[in-house]
């Protein structure tokens, strides 16, 4: 195999398991904040943005992943 297709493939599995993290994140996070609800409804809003602002982060991992496999990958080029 060569380097730029071991390279390319390195950089997909990588981009993949980054969205299974956050997307598992994801679902913790979404989870506890409807256990949270359920538990103290006059909370929900306030909860309802912590959230939000959480999985708005863990979304970011998988964009960062992403552009440092692409980065990586330039520099194997």
């Amino acid at each position: 195999m060569e380097l730029n297709a071991a390279a390319a493939l390195g950089m997909a599995i990588v981009a993949g398991l980054a969205a299974v993290g956050a997307a598992i994140g994801n679902g913790i996070a979404t989870g506890k904040a409807i256990e949270g609800f359920a538990r103290q409804p006059e909370l929900r809003a306030g909860m309802l943005t912590f959230m939000l602002i959480s999985v708005g982060l863990i979304e970011t991992v998988p964009l960062i992943a992403v552009i440092i496999a692409f980065l990586l990958l330039g520099n194997i080029r």
